[in-house]
């Protein structure tokens, strides 16, 4: 079957999420998907600048896009510099999840707070919204907040526990903060128990799942 969208993902929990966004985004567009979770495992090991870890990325990357599909989107924050940049070839285009989300949160103020459960993850979000500022022409004062507490619960299964401590542990560091960016996928849970927050909290499916339809529709693919 050809699929109009690749997913490249690093856990088999983020299928039937971003399965369900792309159905309420664009019902006409199916959607392969692959994990590849021993790419963030690696990623943690070595660093982003690793020489095999990146051709690594660009060959899931361009394996994903074999089926036939022309957007092939990666929705780990931690490796989705290294996706971006895959050589194409003129054969697909290469996103990452979470541009969108970072375009959103430098419009909305200079002082964004990125969040993130996982050491890794924190510089290439931090790089990517200095990226989107720069894009937009607007300066920004990124902070990091790392909640190394929480990944042990999404390991185990415990998202309700996950998203706790994360709204936990953001609500005490969010005060002087314009824009929250939620910098894993995994992490958009917490974004309901932060409703009353009083700015927005970002996370990086729906915004990214969004682009990616569009984007996908303008490469005028059948389905």
């Amino acid at each position: 079957m050809r699929h109009a969208i690749a997913f490249l993902h690093t856990a088999q929990a983020h299928v039937p999420t971003f399965e369900r966004l792309l159905g309420e985004a664009a019902p006409g567009l199916s959607a392969r998907h692959v994990v590849r979770d021993d790419l963030l495992a690696d990623a943690r090991a070595v660093g982003v600048c690793d020489p095999a870890l990146v051709a690594r990325v660009h060959a899931a990357m361009q394996e994903a896009a074999s089926g036939g599909a022309k957007v092939v989107a990666c929705t780990c924050s931690t490796i989705g510099g290294i996706a971006e940049q895959t050589p194409v070839h003129g054969r697909f285009k290469a996103l990452r999840i979470d541009r969108a989300m970072a375009d959103r949160a430098v419009r909305t103020g200079p002082r964004v707070l990125v969040a993130a459960a996982l050491q890794s993850t924190l510089a290439p979000t931090v790089n990517l919204v200095l990226s989107a500022a720069s894009d937009a022409g607007v300066r920004v004062a990124p902070e990091q907040l790392l909640i190394a507490d929480a990944w042990p619960h999404f390991e185990a299964g415990d998202i309700a526990r996950y998203a706790e401590t994360l709204a936990t542990a953001i609500r005490k560091a969010a005060g002087s903060a314009d824009v929250v960016v939620l910098a894993q996928a995994s992490m958009a849970p917490a974004t309901a128990l932060l409703a009353d927050l009083g700015i927005d909290v970002l996370s990086s499916p729906a915004l990214g799942v969004a682009h990616v339809a569009a984007a996908a529709a303008a490469a005028a693919i059948p389905t």
